[in-house]
């Protein structure tokens, strides 16, 4: 069998095109190669077999009844393999059209996925939209490490230079706490008055957005206390029921926290949060710039 081990496509492809003219100019022609290369390279594959696949003779050319053998394999190999690119083309064809659309909690916001959703799909119907759920551990929902294409992401993002976006929401940061905790009875109060309280943190891996959300900023230089380390919603709503800390959280993600137990509050000297689509800087894939734009239009920026 070793002798049989180095055939190749195009050997197999001259000989079927000879097996089925039965004439080696009109095969070539078909081939767009000349007679002499499909001669040569016929006997050549002869040669490798170690048998005359073809008689050659005045009235023309015939099978033998080894090339008689070799012919229904021949057509199957050519034809498992003109499946296979065509499968290997529409995987490539497949990747270039599905965007992969990264975020960690479900943006919500008034039907704000679907609404995008339908504007790029209006634009681009063969395109797939894949959206990727990811763990609060990486800030940027997958844009790091390219597992996304876009990702709905919160300011301020590590290495932000590294990044363009689009903001999709800018709201109140509002306070949670638990529906016994001293501060819930008030309908608004100052950050001043929560600054030594413990805080939930998100993992040290989101760097300046963990440092967004404990409001680093807003106190003026004192380090704050981390009752809890959270790096999910369910986590987060978890410890604030069992008063391991407070957290500050965006006005459109407050529901997902308020179930039983967890209020929350207007608070007076912090800054808005920022919600964005980002994407990687000089990313000038069409898919990318349609998402964007859809994203734009629906969220009125």
């Amino acid at each position: 069998m070793a002798m049989t081990s180095d055939v190749h496509l195009r050997d197999l492809r001259y000989f079927l095109a000879v097996a089925e003219d039965l004439h080696f100019t009109r095969a070539a022609e078909r081939l767009y190669v000349s007679q002499p290369a499909l001669s040569k390279q016929v006997r050549a594959l002869e040669r490798q077999l170690g048998v005359e696949l073809f008689r050659r003779d005045r009235q023309g050319v015939t099978l033998t009844g080894a090339g008689e053998a070799l012919l229904p394999h021949a057509r199957r190999v050519l034809a498992d393999w003109a499946e296979g690119a065509a499968a290997v083309a529409a995987a490539r064809s497949a990747q270039r059209s599905t965007l992969v659309v990264g975020m960690s909690t479900s943006p919500g916001r008034g039907g704000l996925l679907p609404a995008i959703r339908s504007r790029f799909t209006a634009g681009h119907p063969d395109a797939a939209l894949r959206v990727r759920q990811v763990s609060w551990e990486d800030p940027t929902a997958g844009l790091a490490d390219g597992d996304a294409d876009v990702a709905f992401v919160w300011l301020p993002l590590p290495d932000a230079d590294r990044y363009a976006w689009t903001v999709v929401a800018e709201e109140p940061r509002l306070i949670a706490l638990p529906e016994t905790h001293p501060l819930a009875s008030r309908p608004e109060l100052d950050f001043a008055d929560l600054a030594d309280e413990p805080f939930l943190a998100l993992p040290e891996s989101t760097g300046p957005l963990r440092d967004h959300w404990l409001a680093l900023d807003e106190r003026a230089g004192r380090p704050a206390r981390v009752g809890a380390e959270i790096a999910g919603t369910e986590e987060t709503y978890e410890a604030l029921v069992a008063g391991l800390g407070i957290c500050l959280v965006a006005e459109g993600n407050a529901p997902l926290i308020t179930l039983g137990g967890v209020v929350t509050r207007a608070v007076r000297g912090v800054s808005p949060s920022r919600y964005v689509l980002a994407w990687r800087k000089g990313d000038r894939r069409p898919l990318v710039r349609a998402y964007a734009e859809a994203c734009r239009s629906v969220a009125g920026v």
